[in-house]
């Protein structure tokens, strides 16, 4: 589309130093768009600073993953329901951003199947706190099973502090 841009430019705060093939230090590289270049002084004294402060969104959206009980779940509509704004995409890019903080995998989606790409570090997790799983039949794709979302979802009841918000949906 005209006049809108296809990538997002963020500061290189991931940005590593490179080590060149005899061993040496050959400076920090960045990726932006996908395009490889070294960085500027501004650049790398940019990625030494302390990261910006979460939006407040962001901070209201990881406090109530922190809150949800071991062995419980609570979708991402159900969480944006909770806070009284938002909704599960704006909860999923959160969570995408910043929910490694924070046990991510109790903040699922409402069909129960397992986040794309971690499956299996989240399967570890569910196995652990013994969240309510179904067990994939055979024509599943590729047999993994799915949350039993009527057993694992929590609606909030019991939180420590309160959430601060209405009860999400069952």
């Amino acid at each position: 589309m005209p006049g809108r841009a296809l990538c997002e430019l963020r500061p290189f705060a991931a940005a590593r130093p490179h080590r060149a093939r005899d061993g040496t230090d050959a400076g920090r590289l960045s990726v932006a768009c996908g395009k490889m270049e070294r960085m500027s002084q501004e650049q790398r004294d940019r990625a030494d600073e302390a990261p910006p402060e979460l939006p407040e969104y962001a901070e209201r959206v990881l406090d109530v993953a922190e809150r949800i009980p071991p062995g419980r779940v609570m979708t991402y509509g159900d969480v944006a329901e909770w806070l009284g704004e938002g909704g599960p995409r704006q909860v999923g890019r959160v969570m995408a951003l910043y929910g490694s903080a924070v046990p991510w995998w109790r903040v699922v989606r409402a069909d129960g199947a397992l986040l794309p790409g971690h499956e299996l570090r989240a399967l570890e997790h569910y196995r652990d706190e013994t969240t309510p799983l179904r067990e994939a039949g055979r024509s599943a794709e590729g047999h993994l099973p799915r949350l039993d979302m009527r057993r694992a979802r929590w609606d909030g009841s019991g939180a420590a502090g309160g959430l601060g918000g209405g009860a999400a949906h069952t």
